[in-house]
């Protein structure tokens, strides 16, 4: 039996702190809701806008799979590891937090904000050697959704340790096409990045989260360009 759970964007906590200004699906910080909770084993998902120049300074993380996706502007990462790297829009990046690592992320530029998504997924394996990867993502594919994480090293994307599959679409005024799951005890939760979309019946705008659990597939039908961020994630939390 089909389940969903809607989350307009103005329903999202909020937090601003001046450099920062964040939005969060889930429960975050200073931001509590017993009912938001989690998505099965997808934890955090932030639209955070950060101020030119401003960042997030060195901090810990462990036994969490972490993934940043810019949406508008560049990234400086450093982290324990010696990484230091800058990631930018049509990018995405993965740290698997393990055993510990500390890491900061910056705006690299002083006149204008970056906007990123900032994602936290409950790992399988726990007390890894923490590691650090980050590919491009292929834009220029249209009214399809392109594959941008998995749990295999040798698959499209980055990967992490648990059995998630992330998807990227950008897509053009009344296209129609279904999404298969990889697995069927496995939900998905869809994120409007742009546009205005109905998946499965429900009609979604910029911002919305779209939670479905029980059944195989999605039907997309866009009613104006959009680009759409997907996340199958196992939903039993271990």
């Amino acid at each position: 039996m089909e389940n969903y759970i809607l989350h307009k964007a103005d329903t999202r906590g909020a937090a601003d702190h001046g450099w920062l200004n964040s939005k969060h699906s889930f429960s975050f910080g200073g931001y509590y809701d017993p009912e938001r909770m989690n998505f099965g084993v997808l934890r955090v998902l932030n639209d955070d806008t950060v101020s030119g120049g401003m960042g997030f300074g060195k901090h810990p993380h462990d036994n969490m799979e972490i993934i940043s996706i810019p949406l508008e502007g560049e990234l400086v990462h450093k982290d324990s590891m010696g990484n230091e790297a800058v990631i930018k829009q049509g990018e995405i990046q993965v740290m698997s937090a393990g055993t510990g690592i500390y890491h900061s992320e910056q705006n690299h530029v002083h006149d204008k904000t970056v906007k990123f998504l900032q994602i936290w997924i409950i790992p399988n394996k726990r007390n890894v050697t923490p590691r650090y990867d980050q590919q491009e993502i292929n834009l220029s594919v249209k009214n399809e959704f392109v594959q941008v994480l998995s749990p295999n090293k040798d698959d499209a994307g980055v990967w992490i340790y648990q059995d998630a599959y992330f998807s990227i679409g950008t897509f053009d005024k009344d296209t129609q096409l279904s999404y298969q799951l990889k697995n069927a005890e496995h939900g998905v939760y869809a994120f409007i990045l742009e546009g205005n979309t109905v998946i499965n019946g429900h009609e979604l705008n910029k911002r919305d989260g779209l939670g479905i659990w029980g059944t195989d597939a999605l039907t997309v039908d866009t009613k104006q360009g959009s680009r759409i961020l997907l996340m199958e994630v196992p939903m039993q939390v271990n």
